[in-house]
């Protein structure tokens, strides 16, 4: 296996740079991963593809003002600072540009009245960095659109799921952006149950793997939940062997971690790191269909969907999007597997 093995050419034109309205008017990709039969609908249609008593298990992780601009003291350079992952409080492991002018000691004056601490520095950009008021970051960082999106965003809610909930991505969990209240409504009364998980998304969303072969790449690890009473309901639907459908990559490293976790039969509630990275050969103990968008190419996230559906079901069904003009990547269309 090789990390070029994940590769593909899709043309610029396919990068979605503006989310489509309503939501839910996405296209669906529905891919049958037991034949490879591939269907064209949009999402609003997913409900023709749900059975009553099926579990969906959702992501509410809501994206956090990470991306910060501020000057170096001193020289007033210009600095930017993606937050990624709180240590502790006023400590926040991130990412900084031009990291090779900001090492141990550096000092970055953030409005309003905010200074930043460079106390750790590690590669590829990665600072450690001390906030002298964390709190004020929320009236002083803007949500970080990924670097593939050129074009401002008019409303920051359009990058947040309609039931995000808990503060802590730096990316969407963008699988969701497609679901509306009133499609969730309609799920539910067709009998199907909606769970909500939380696991913050971090630095893997943004990076392609550069190793050449993929299990060599250490994957970000990122923080998740999965509560009690939703632990109980997965070990409900798996003893009456009901779907569970994750929707999105997140939810479905987080279910899998954790399933991974408990050395019973049962499931058990989680909370901690996950540092699961799903490559093609493992064993999936609790995922039964997904949601997806469509990833890009030499990611972890394509390398999880191919695990999932099989290598030339991906290739297939990426090669039909693309001849079908689909849209890509985090404000793009989406993939049922089923």
């Amino acid at each position: 296996m090789k990390t070029s093995d994940f590769d593909y050419y899709l043309p610029p034109e396919l990068i979605a740079q503006k989310p489509i309205e309503p939501r839910d008017s996405s296209r669906l990709l529905v891919l049958d991963r037991t034949n490879g039969f591939i269907e064209h609908r949009h999402f609003y249609d997913i409900l023709e593809y749900l059975h009553e008593g099926d579990v969906m298990v959702f992501n509410d992780s809501r994206v956090m003002p990470a991306r910060i601009k501020g000057k170096r003291a001193g020289s007033g350079g210009n600095v930017e600072v993606l937050l990624l992952r709180r240590k502790e409080l006023g400590i926040w492991e991130a990412l900084v540009k031009p990291a090779r002018r900001l090492q141990l000691g550096a000092m970055i004056d953030i409005e309003p009245n905010i200074k930043a601490e460079i106390v750790g520095v590690g590669d590829k950009g990665m600072r450690v960095v001390r906030l002298s008021d964390e709190f004020a970051l929320k009236n002083a960082g803007e949500i970080p659109l990924p670097p593939y999106i050129h074009e401002p965003l008019q409303n920051p809610e359009r990058y947040q799921t309609v039931y995000a909930r808990v503060t802590g991505s730096v990316a969407a969990p963008t699988a969701g952006l497609h679901f509306t209240p009133e499609l969730l409504d309609k799920i539910k009364d067709k009998g199907a149950r909606c769970l909500f998980t939380t696991l913050h998304v971090g630095l893997d969303t943004f990076r392609p793997i550069t190793e050449e072969d993929p299990r060599q790449h250490t994957i970000y690890r990122e923080y998740g939940i999965v509560p009690t009473d939703v632990a109980n309901e997965l070990n409900c639907a798996r003893r009456e062997e009901r779907r569970i459908i994750c929707i999105g990559t997140t939810t479905v490293r987080l279910v899998e971690q954790a399933a991974r976790a408990n050395k019973s039969m049962g499931f058990e509630p989680f909370e901690g790191w996950v540092d699961l990275f799903i490559l093609p050969g493992h064993r999936f103990r609790m995922v039964d269909a997904m949601v997806t968008n469509f990833h890009l190419p030499r990611s972890t996230l394509l390398m999880l969907v191919t695990a999932f559906a099989g290598q030339e079901n991906i290739a297939k069904a990426y090669r039909e999007a693309i001849e079908k003009q689909y849209r890509f990547y985090s404000f793009g269309d989406a993939m049922l597997i089923l």
